[in-house]
């Protein structure tokens, strides 16, 4: 993706046309922001859920982790403004600095993720942070346009819950490639993510896949493995929206330990990295 291109997109028909509307459908046009000129990012990957509290920032981390094992360069825009975690994830106390003149530069984990997060801004991490919608969407489009990503092969925006401002704001502002849907087994929880699946229908925003998070506890005896929030409903979920499963996380102590203490970067997961096997096919296809 060129830095300097503005891309036009119509959301409801692939006629390419410069008028700021659609020759084919009379729709208002929807023009891409571009990034930062020094910026240069080839993918940009959304993880999204209807619902709060279904881990989108573990698993946002943990698909991060991965690409950057892969040999990727990768960074991760924190668009949970008001409930910014990623930084407590990945130990990343420390306040971000301006780029003399050229923009803000992200702050830098121990393997070479940058990111960038409202906590990274605000001298103490439990500031809370008390904007209206229009300020909390200029902050996350200045993410995009104002942060000195530099090379970047993918950028992973954490989204917040629901199918208001900054979703809106994200799929339309920024060329996102592709969004990873993450829910967890109860019906509720699939009701609300239908409604994230459809704003993305409805925006042409291709959905990549499935990740179903808390999907059971392996029993430290046996070994068995037995659903806490109820029976699966991954591959019914999918099935319906016609995407794959990516992957079904259980619930792990280990990933809770990593996440408080800082240090994401040394847990791993085999289903999380066949995961990413399948994001990085999909998107470079």
């Amino acid at each position: 993706m060129e830095n300097t291109k503005k891309e036009s997109e119509c959301s409801s028909c692939s006629s390419d046309c410069d008028k700021t509307k659609c020759s084919t459908c009379n729709k208002k046009k929807i023009v891409k922001l571009p990034c930062n000129s020094l910026s240069n990012i080839k993918h940009v990957i959304g993880i999204v859920s209807g619902k709060g509290g279904v881990g989108k920032s573990s698993v946002t981390s943990m698909i991060a982790v991965e690409l950057q094992r892969k040999g990727y360069k990768v960074g991760i825009l924190d668009a949970d403004v008001t409930g910014p975690s990623i930084p407590q994830i990945f130990g990343m106390h420390v306040v971000a600095e301006s780029g003399h003149g050229k923009g803000i530069l992200p702050v830098e984990t121990p393997s070479g993720i940058r990111m960038m997060s409202v906590n990274v801004l605000l001298e103490a991490k439990d500031t809370p942070v008390v904007w209206r919608g229009p300020v909390i969407t200029g902050v996350v489009k200045q993410f995009w346009t104002d942060v000195v990503w530099g090379d970047l092969d993918y950028l992973l925006v954490d989204m917040p819950p629901g199918t208001g401002d900054v979703p809106l704001t994200v799929f339309q502002s920024l060329p996102v490639d592709g969004i990873v849907m993450v829910t967890s087994p109860q019906t509720l929880v699939g009701m609300i993510v239908s409604k994230a699946c459809k704003l993305a229908e409805k925006l042409n925003v291709p959905m990549l896949g499935l990740v179903e998070n808390y999907s059971y506890i392996v029993c430290s005896d046996c070994g068995k493995k037995m659903p806490v929030f109820g029976k699966s409903r991954a591959e019914e979920f999918a099935a319906a929206w016609n995407i794959s499963v990516l992957a079904k996380l259980p619930v792990d102590e280990k990933l809770a330990v990593a996440s408080d203490e800082g240090k994401i970067e040394s847990y791993t997961n085999e289903e999380m990295k066949l995961a990413v096997e399948q994001i990085v096919k999909m998107v470079e296809k």
